[in-house]
C-alpha cells in the first residue's frame, strides 16, 4: 500500500516537474539558495577578469577563483549564481551530435570557508527532490573512491542504500587543475529510463549512453596541490557545486536533448522556419539546424559582453562561430541576413535572466548583420582563390598550407573547402593542415602562458593580507591623513623603505585615485614631518588595495606610520576635464551617429583624452564638426555635474549608460551632466561642464572591426594647440613677407606658379629626350635578329628614361633596351624587353646583375626593370656589362 502511494506521488511529481521551463528553473534554483542564506550574484561577464589562463569563462567557479584562493574577500561566505559559460573544445562536434554545445548556463552554489560536505549534499538533494520534484528512486550519487565522509552522508543522512552509491576513481571524481585548490567530487545522476539506454544488460551509472545523465556535481575543495602529487589539507575548506541549467531542463521536461528544451526548441523552430525544413527528417539538415541554434546563442551572449569579431583571441572565437552559423545557413538555403532574426529570439527568451541582452539589443543585431555581410563577401573571394588553387593542384591533393591559408587568412571554412574539392575529385593534405593548426594553437597557448592557479604572474602584492583594504576618499578632497598598512618592494613585502629606494606604499585611507576605468591614476606626495615619498603613479592591486608607486625623496617610512597624502592638484584637475569631456563626447556621438554607439574603451590623462566607440564606418568631416560643436555647446551651458549612488536596476531604468563587459555591484555611482548625459562611472570629474573650457577633436580613426577611436584635447591643452597653429601661421607669413589676411591667397599663387614651372621643365625634358631619341636610333645593333640598344642619356631622370625606352620599343620590333643616366646626384638604369624575348633575356635578372656596379639595387619583372644607385662613375661599366650579357644570352 505504501509503495503504491509512493509510486503515485512520484508519478504526480514527475508530471508536475515537466511544466518547469528554463527561466523558471533558473529562478527556482537561485531563490532556493537565497533561502539558505546565499547571496545571489549576477552572472559575471564572459570576458575573464585578471585571469590569463582562460580565453572565455567556461564554468561557474572560474570567476570565483580569487575568492577560493583568498586573494579577494568574497561579498558573502555563501554565494549562488547562474553563470553564462562558453566552451569551444568540442566545437567540431557541435551539430553532429545532440550532446555538444558551446554556450550553456551553469547553476552554482558556493561556500567560502562556511559550510562543507554535509550541508552541500543535503542542499542538492532537497532542491532536486522537494523543490523540482525529481523521483528520488531515479537519482544515483557517485563519490570519490576514498571519500568515506561523503559515503556516510549519502548513506546515513540521505538514506541512499550502499549499492546505489557509486565509487569512481580520480579521473572521474576528483577535481584538480594543476597547482592550487582541489578536492573530491560527488555527482548526482538521473535515470531517464530504458528508452534513452543502450540496451546493454549491464547498463548502469557511468555508461556512455544517454540513460544515466549527470545533473549535479558537488566539488569539495579541501586540499592544496603543489602540482606534483602532494596534497595539503586546507584550513579553509570550500564548496563549489554546479549544475548545467540546460541539462536539468532536459531531465525535468523529459526530452531527448538540450535542443528540445523549451527555450532552445523555440530557437531551433525559428531556424527551421527560416530554412523551410523540418527537424528530424534529414540528418545533414539536422546537423546544420543544431549548429546554427547553438552558435547564435553563443554569439549573441558574447557580443552582449562587448566581444567583437576579430582575427585573434576571443574575437576570433566569435568570428568563427558567426561564420560557421552563416555557412550552415547557406547549406540550408536560408537567404542572407538571417542571423539577426535568430538573435532576436535569443534575446526575447533570455532577457529576464540577462537584462544586458535587451539593453544591447540594437548593437548585437548590428554586429551580427555586419559580420554576416562580411562573410558573404569572404565566401565569394574564397571561392575565387580556391578555383586558382585547384588549377595548380598536382597528384590530386591540395597542400595543407593552401587549405590552412584559405581557412586562417580568408576565413574560408575547411568543411566548404573539402566539399568543393570532392566535386573535383581532389583531397586535402590533412597532416599538413593539422600541422598548421597546431602551430596556431601553440602560439595561442604561449600567448596565454600562465604561472599560477589564477593564470597570472605572482607578484609581491599577492602576499598582502586579503583582509587589508584601502579606502578611497578623494572624490571631494585632494589631501588626507592615513596609516601605512603595507610596503611592497620589487619582490617582497617590506617593513621600511628609505631615501633613494623605490617601491609601493599602501595606506588605509587615500585621496589618490588609482588607474581604473580608463582614467590615469594620480601623482603627488606622501609625507611625514621628516620624510617625503614622491608618488609617480597609483594602481589598484589585490582587490581593495591602492598602491602608491614611487620613491623616497628623503627620510624613511615604516609600517603603521601616520602620513599625510597630497595629490598633484593641477594634474588631477586637468584629468577631470578630460574625463568629463568623454561623457559629453559619448552622448554627442550617440546623438549624431545613432543609438548603436557604445563606449569600447578610453584613456584619460592630464594632457589628452582617447575614446573608443562602436561604429562601422569612418566619420565624415561634417559629422566630426557636429559632434565637436555639440560638446562645446554643452560645455558653454555650464551644466552641473552631479553624482548619485543608487541601485544598479534603478540606474538602468533611468537610462544611465554602462560600459560593455564591465562587472557592476548592486550599488553604483551615477554621474549626470544636466539632462544631457548620465553614465555609470567611478572616476573623478569637474563640478560643472564649464570647467572643461573647450574640446578640440584631433583625429578619428579605425582600430578594429566596427571600432573607431577619437583623440581630443580640452582646457589649456586646446589653448596650447591653437597657440602652436598661430606660431606656425606667423612663421609662414614671415617667409612669404605678407600679413596673415593675404597669406592664403599668396601661397595659392606661389603654388600655382610652381606647378606651371614644373610643367614647363617637364616639357623641356621631354623635348630633350625626343631630340636624343632621334640621335640614338641610329646606334641600335642587331644581334641574331634582335634589336639591341645600350646607351647613356645624360641629365634625364628615371621618368624620362622610361618614356624614351617605351618610345624606342614601340618603334622597333623584338628589342632589348638598356638605358642609363646621371641626374641630381643620382644614377639610374632601366631595362625594357619586348614580349616574347623574356625567355632569352629577363629584364629583372639583367638589372640585378648590373645594378651593383653603380652601388645600387632594384627589381621589376621579366619585361621591365629598373635600379637606382649612388656611384655615377660605375655607369659605363654597368652598361658595358649589360651589352656583354645580352650578347651571351642571344
Amino acid at each position: 500500500m505504501i509503495n503504491n502511494r509512493r509510486k503515485a506521488v512520484g508519478k504526480w511529481l514527475n508530471d508536475v516537474m515537466k511544466e518547469y521551463g528554463v527561466n523558471e528553473l533558473r529562478r527556482m534554483f537561485l531563490e532556493f539558495f537565497e533561502s539558505k542564506r546565499h547571496l545571489i550574484m549576477k552572472s559575471f561577464s564572459l570576458i575573464p577578469q585578471n585571469d590569463n589562463s582562460l580565453l572565455l569563462i567556461n564554468s561557474g567557479m572560474a570567476p570565483m577563483k580569487p575568492y577560493f584562493t583568498g586573494a579577494v574577500i568574497p561579498p558573502s561566505k555563501r554565494v549562488t549564481t547562474c553563470q553564462k559559460c562558453i566552451r569551444t573544445g568540442d566545437i567540431e562536434n557541435v551539430g553532429k551530435t545532440s550532446r555538444h554545445g558551446t554556450f550553456f548556463e551553469m547553476l552554482g552554489n558556493f561556500s567560502f570557508g562556511d559550510y562543507f560536505k554535509k550541508e552541500a549534499i543535503n542542499f542538492s538533494w532537497e532542491f532536486l527532490t522537494e523543490v523540482v520534484g525529481l523521483d528520488e528512486n531515479r537519482l544515483y550519487p557517485s563519490i570519490y573512491q576514498d571519500d568515506e565522509e561523503a559515503f556516510e552522508i549519502w548513506n546515513k543522512d540521505i538514506k541512499i542504500p550502499a549499492d546505489r552509491i557509486f565509487r569512481f576513481g580520480k579521473a572521474d571524481n576528483f577535481w584538480e587543475h594543476g597547482a592550487g585548490p582541489c578536492g573530491p567530487c560527488s555527482e548526482i545522476y538521473y535515470d531517464r529510463g530504458e528508452k534513452y539506454g543502450c540496451g546493454d544488460p549491464g547498463c548502469t551509472v557511468g555508461c556512455e549512453c544517454d540513460r544515466y545523465i549527470e545533473i549535479w556535481n558537488n566539488v569539495f575543495t579541501q586540499f592544496e596541490s603543489d602540482g606534483a602529487g602532494n596534497y595539503t589539507e586546507l584550513v579553509q575548506k570550500n564548496i563549489d557545486t554546479g549544475m548545467g541549467l540546460e541539462r536539468l531542463a532536459v531531465v525535468v521536461q523529459d526530452v531527448g536533448s538540450i535542443f528540445d528544451i523549451d527555450t532552445i526548441k523555440a530557437l531551433r523552430d525559428n531556424v527551421c522556419q527560416l530554412a523551410g525544413k523540418k527537424y528530424n527528417e534529414n540528418t545533414s539538415h539536422d546537423i546544420s539546424i543544431r549548429l546554427i541554434t547553438d552558435h547564435i546563442r553563443s554569439s549573441t551572449f558574447m557580443i552582449s559582453d562587448g566581444i567583437m569579431p576579430t582575427n585573434e583571441g576571443r574575437g576570433y572565437v566569435l568570428r568563427r562561430l558567426i561564420r560557421r552559423a552563416a555557412r550552415h545557413g547557406h547549406l540550408l538555403g536560408i537567404q542572407k541576413g538571417f542571423l539577426k532574426i535568430l538573435a532576436e529570439t535569443v534575446i526575447d527568451s533570455a532577457k529576464d535572466g540577462y537584462p544586458e541582452l535587451y539593453d544591447k539589443r540594437k548593437f548585437i543585431l548590428q554586429v551580427l548583420e555586419m559580420e554576416e555581410a562580411k562573410f558573404n563577401k569572404t565566401l565569394e573571394q574564397g571561392l575565387n582563390i580556391l578555383e586558382d588553387m585547384i588549377k595548380g593542384v598536382k597528384n590530386g591533393v591540395l597542400s595543407g598550407d593552401d587549405a590552412f591559408k584559405l581557412y586562417d587568412t580568408y576565413g574560408f571554412p575547411i568543411e566548404l573547402t573539402k566539399e568543393i574539392l570532392d566535386e573535383h575529385k581532389i583531397s586535402i593534405d590533412q597532416d599538413g593542415f593539422r600541422e598548421n593548426m597546431e602551430i596556431q594553437r601553440k602560439k595561442a597557448r604561449e600567448a596565454r602562458a600562465v604561472s599560477n592557479y589564477m593564470g597570472a604572474d605572482t607578484t609581491a602584492y599577492d602576499l598582502l593580507d586579503a583582509a587589508v583594504e584601502s579606502r578611497f576618499v578623494g572624490y571631494d578632497r585632494l589631501e588626507n591623513e592615513g596609516k601605512i598598512i603595507g610596503i611592497v618592494g620589487e619582490n617582497s613585502l617590506l617593513d621600511t623603505i628609505s631615501e633613494g629606494e623605490e617601491g609601493s606604499i599602501i595606506v588605509d585611507s587615500t585621496c589618490f585615485y588609482a588607474t581604473m576605468g580608463g582614467q590615469e591614476g594620480d601623482s603627488g606626495y606622501i609625507t611625514t614631518e621628516n620624510s617625503s615619498f614622491r608618488v609617480n603613479s597609483c594602481i589598484k592591486v589585490s582587490d581593495n588595495k591602492i598602491a602608491h608607486i614611487g620613491s623616497v625623496v628623503n627620510g624613511m617610512f615604516s609600517l603603521n606610520d601616520c602620513v599625510r597624502l597630497s595629490v598633484d592638484t593641477e594634474k588631477r584637475n586637468a584629468t577631470c576635464k578630460n574625463h568629463s569631456a568623454t561623457h559629453l563626447l559619448h552622448k554627442a556621438l550617440k546623438e549624431v551617429l545613432g543609438g548603436h554607439v557604445e563606449q569600447k574603451g578610453s584613456l584619460v590623462t592630464d594632457s589628452r583624452l582617447r575614446f573608443d566607440f562602436s561604429h562601422f564606418s569612418a566619420m565624415t568631416e561634417e559629422e566630426l564638426k557636429k559632434v565637436e560643436d555639440l560638446v562645446n555647446g554643452e560645455i558653454d551651458k555650464r551644466l552641473d555635474v552631479r553624482t548619485d549612488i543608487m541601485g544598479l536596476d534603478d540606474a538602468r531604468s533611468r537610462g544611465a549608460a554602462a560600459l560593455f563587459g564591465e562587472k557592476y555591484t548592486d550599488e553604483v555611482r551615477v554621474v549626470s551632466m544636466g539632462d544631457f548625459s548620465m553614465e555609470l562611472c567611478g572616476g573623478t570629474h569637474t563640478s560643472n561642464t564649464g570647467e572643461i573650457g573647450r574640446i578640440k577633436i584631433l583625429s578619428e580613426s579605425g582600430i578594429a572591426s566596427g571600432v573607431r577611436r577619437i583623440e581630443a584635447l580640452t582646457g589649456t591643452e586646446v589653448v596650447k594647440y591653437y597657440n602652436n597653429i598661430e606660431d606656425t601661421l606667423n612663421n609662414i607669413c614671415a617667409a612669404l613677407k605678407c600679413s596673415d589676411d593675404v597669406a592664403y591667397e599668396k601661397l595659392k599663387n606661389i603654388l600655382s606658379e610652381n606647378k606651371a614651372l614644373k610643367d614647363e621643365i617637364e616639357n623641356l625634358k621631354n623635348q630633350n629626350a625626343k631630340a636624343m631619341l632621334g640621335n640614338i636610333k641610329d646606334r641600335v645593333k642587331n644581334i641574331n635578329g634582335v634589336n639591341v640598344l645600350v646607351e647613356e642619356l645624360k641629365g634625364l631622370d628615371m621618368n624620362s628614361i622610361r618614356n624614351v625606352a617605351d618610345d624606342i620599343k614601340n618603334s622597333l620590333k623584338d628589342a632589348v633596351i638598356v638605358l642609363g643616366s646621371s641626374f641630381d646626384d643620382k644614377t639610374g638604369l632601366f631595362v625594357s624587353v619586348s614580349k616574347g624575348l623574356e625567355s632569352k633575356v629577363s629584364a629583372k635578372n639583367l638589372i640585378k646583375k648590373i645594378a651593383p656596379l653603380i652601388k645600387g639595387g632594384g627589381g621589376g619583372n621579366d619585361l621591365s626593370a629598373q635600379a637606382g644607385g649612388k656611384d655615377a662613375g660605375g655607369l659605363n661599366a654597368a652598361l658595358s656589362e649589360a651589352l656583354k650579357s645580352i650578347n651571351e644570352l642571344l
